[in-house]
Order: C-alpha cells, then structure tokens, then sequence
C-alpha cells in the first residue's frame, strides 16, 4: 500500500477510535484487490452511534482530500455503513455484522 494511502487511513482510524469505535483495524487488501487498497473497519455501539460517525467523517474525509463515491442520504437500519473512498473503503458496523461476515479473516485467508 502507498505510504500517502496508509497515512490517510491511519488518520481515518485515530478519528473514529477518538469517536468510541470499537477494535478499529486497517486492512491492506492491495496485494488481493484490484478497486481498493485498504479497507478501515471499526464496531459502532449502536445505530445512534452508527448515524453519528457517518455525519462526522465527512469533515475528516474532506480534509484529507478524500471523495466519496457513494455518499448516502441516510444511513440505513441494518448496522453497516459503507463509505468507498476509492483506495481506502470504510466500514461501519454493529458488532452483529462484524462477527457475521468477518472481513478480517476473509481478507487473511485470501493473503495466505
């Protein structure tokens, strides 16, 4: 991953760990992904919680020169937010999501 790509990322994860998000991880997926580089992957608490961050990143994302791809209107009630940034995918999720499609260990089993 490109040093300009995994410096944004790590600001995008000191955001949402200073935000309360839970566990927050980035994913260098460059070596097995053609469309991103990286994904940033945190737990929301709640769906309030889920509602705030996609409101607040939005300064963060533009202050780093970011563009979203597919910015929402509202954040739908199924406990994930997707926000694609082009090299770096976000993603929002309850705990219950998180566990159910566990990108973590998709993503390291496709590495090996």
């Amino acid at each position: 991953m490109r040093k300009e790509i995994s410096e944004k990322a790590e600001a995008i994860k000191t955001f949402l760990e200073d935000h309360k998000g839970i566990e927050t991880k980035v994913i260098d997926v460059s070596g097995d992904c053609s469309w991103t580089d990286c994904f940033v992957i945190t737990t929301v608490s709640s769906l309030g919680h889920l509602r705030g961050l996609s409101r607040e990143i939005w300064e963060v994302l533009d202050s780093l020169g970011l563009s979203v791809n597919n910015r929402h209107k509202a954040v739908g009630d199924d406990g994930w937010e997707l926000i694609d940034c082009g090299d770096i995918v976000i993603h929002l999720m309850s705990q219950e999501m998180r566990d159910f499609y566990s990108l973590e260990k998709l993503w390291q089993k496709l590495g090996n």
